[in-house]
């Protein structure tokens, strides 16, 4: 029998303090609220105790942060699609940031196991005086287990509705897409980060986050498989390639660091779960 799980967080202001409010159904939780960059950024982890999807499988995460509010999200471990015998396994995830508000998305990376139906798509709406930072980091089959992505698809969706819009398939057996010089290169993690804002940025912000990711890029040994972007005027993209996961997330949160700093001189230290 499929599981279906709902979750839904709302963040809000209250005296100077960003809170959040939870709502669940089926197996999907919110750790307790921690503050270890003070009472105005509420940093939550989002928890799937059975540790994956099989076929039929949805997870349907919604979050909201209102005016005045700042809230973080991530999660203890990777995500999961597991090997199915035809129904798709789906993750959807909607994020509303309202004018006033912050909100960052910061999940580790999904692992597509070999023979997976896989669907990830993620949806943000961020009104004008908002702002957002995400990412979304694949990995295609096991390498360290020796479990090569042989069979299967994903299929991914990244929208800012109206703005920007990035859909596309991975199929297991696309040889020239997964191996060749114009696709992924034998490369089989996928990783971006993306910063958008309700309203356009102005073109020297927008040249100096640029900037500052391309320095790091340029540091970095997969220098010469990432770059950054604006497809938009609101929005800004770092893309990555790499054979495993490990040298993407460090890429990624170097620049989220860096990214945090320039935008909203914050200079706080990384979730404390991530180096659990």
């Amino acid at each position: 029998m499929p599981w279906h799980a709902r979750l839904s967080i709302d963040y809000a202001a209250r005296d100077g303090r960003s809170v959040a409010r939870f709502r669940h159904d089926g197996p999907l939780r919110i750790l307790q609220s921690l503050y270890p960059e003070g009472d105005t950024i509420c940093h939550n982890v989002l928890v799937h105790p059975p540790g994956g999807l099989v076929g039929g499988d949805t997870l349907d995460i919604h979050a909201t942060a209102a005016a005045g509010s700042h809230g973080l999200v991530t999660t203890p471990g990777a995500s999961r699609f597991y090997r199915s015998e035809g129904e798709p396994a789906v993750q959807q995830t909607h994020l509303q940031v309202q004018a006033g508000a912050r909100l960052e998305w910061l999940p580790l990376e999904a692992l597509c196991y070999s023979g997976c139906q896989a669907h990830n798509r993620l949806r943000m709406d961020v009104e004008p005086g908002g702002e957002f930072i995400g990412w979304d980091v694949t990995a295609l089959g096991l390498p360290h287990a020796g479990q090569p992505f042989v069979a299967g698809s994903l299929q991914q969706h990244l929208e800012v509705p109206g703005v920007w819009l990035e859909r596309g398939r991975i199929e297991a057996g696309d040889a020239p897409l997964l191996d060749g010089a114009l696709g992924l290169a034998g490369r089989r993690c996928i990783a971006s980060l993306f910063h958008v804002s309700g309203t356009p940025i102005p073109r020297e912000r927008r040249e100096a986050l640029l900037e500052i990711a391309r320095t790091r890029i340029d540091s970095h040994a997969l220098g010469e498989a990432a770059g950054a972007t604006s497809p938009q005027p609101s929005v800004i993209v770092v893309r990555v390639l790499a054979p495993v996961v490990e040298p993407a997330m460090q890429l990624l949160r170097g620049i989220w660091t860096d990214w945090r700093r320039e935008l909203w001189r914050l200079d706080g230290a990384p979730p404390r779960i991530w180096s659990t």
